[in-house]
């Protein structure tokens, strides 16, 4: 039997696309809520909740992007010029943020610009992402085997909405993670800040569901034709289920429900936009298997990522088990 090794290769950067998604989501979300957070103890808390493992999920980010360069050269000589500003923007803030982690533990006059630094990376890096996700659904213009479009394509009001549906949700992935990740004070206060990012996330979720499918007549009949309808039922249906769990949780103070119903939110989302571009990697032109590099790359490729996938989950693993637990005020890095 022949492996479909572009096939293969589209499904490891999608699991590591969602992996990044999963991860830097919640650390994301904390430096979003950052500001609502009002006394100073509580936002070294919560820093410290994601300190020992932010560095680690961007290996996800890293992984993806890189796997995209190498193994789908042309979607990413098409992809990059219509996106350049969002992924130069979401780079800057992806830096600013790092850079807080380090320089607002060392300095006490500049404390308050770091925090800002923390703040406005994470929501400018959660904005971009969100933006660069709209500009693809909407399609990208393609002469050839280049990109057709202009400088100002991917800024458009779906693409906008798309923004601000991610830096809700991950909002809301940072809200609930600090619920599971800490108690007392701090942990009644995430309990308060998850209500807004969540009633906020399940608006945009419905928004972008709904506008999506008009977006090209692909999407439309892959979501409303049959027998496809029957078969993806099941993927708005869970979503349901998702928004009731969080609801559940957060109603009944749960410590762990309200993350990973929000977490199984986002990985239905994520299996719906997979759903509505396949088998495209670059929507509407370019297929997955016209994208893909010559097989003796992709081959020889896989056999580096077989070696180091299983490393790079090994340590993901081993660090959150390491630091599983309560973080408490007063603990953590420094």
């Amino acid at each position: 039997m022949t492996i479909d090794l572009a096939l293969v290769w589209a499904a490891l950067i999608a699991v590591s696309v969602l992996a990044y998604v999963m991860l830097d989501g919640f650390d994301l979300g904390v430096g979003i809520l950052f500001p609502f957070l009002p006394e100073e103890g509580h936002r070294d808390t919560a820093m410290n909740t994601v300190a020992p493992v932010w560095d680690g999920n961007e290996t996800w980010l890293v992984l993806g992007g890189g796997g995209l360069f190498a193994v789908f050269p042309l979607a990413y000589s098409v992809i990059m010029p219509a996106v350049y500003a969002p992924v130069i923007a979401m780079l800057v803030g992806l830096i600013f943020r790092g850079v807080a982690f380090e320089f607002r533990w060392k300095t006490e006059r500049w404390k308050r610009v770091w925090d800002w630094s923390f703040t406005l990376g994470s929501a400018v890096a959660a904005l971009s992402q969100g933006i660069i996700l709209g500009a693809l659904l909407q399609g990208i213009p393609v002469a050839g085997r280049s990109y057709a479009g202009g400088w100002w394509d991917w800024l458009t009001p779906f693409s906008l909405l798309c923004g601000v549906a991610v830096v809700l949700g991950y909002a809301l992935l940072g809200a609930t993670w600090l619920i599971m990740k800490t108690e007392g004070e701090i942990q009644d206060l995430a309990f308060r800040l998850a209500r807004v990012p969540a009633a906020g996330t399940v608006l945009m979720v419905g928004l972008v569901s709904l506008w999506t499918p008009f977006l090209d007549l692909a999407y439309m009949a892959r979501w409303f034709s049959m027998p496809l309808l029957f078969w993806l039922a099941p993927v708005p249906v869970l979503t349901g289920l998702a928004v009731i769990s969080l609801a559940f949780g957060l109603a009944k103070r749960t410590d762990y429900r309200p993350f990973l119903s929000a977490q199984a939110l986002f990985v239905l989302c994520f299996i719906g936009l997979g759903v509505s571009v396949y088998p495209y990697m670059v929507p509407p032109s370019i297929t997955i298997r016209q994208a893909a590099a010559p097989d003796e790359s992709l081959s020889f490729l896989l056999v580096g990522t077989a070696v180091l996938l299983p490393m790079i989950l090994g340590y993901t693993i081993y660090s959150y088990r390491v630091f599983r637990g309560k973080v408490r005020p007063g603990e953590g890095y420094h």
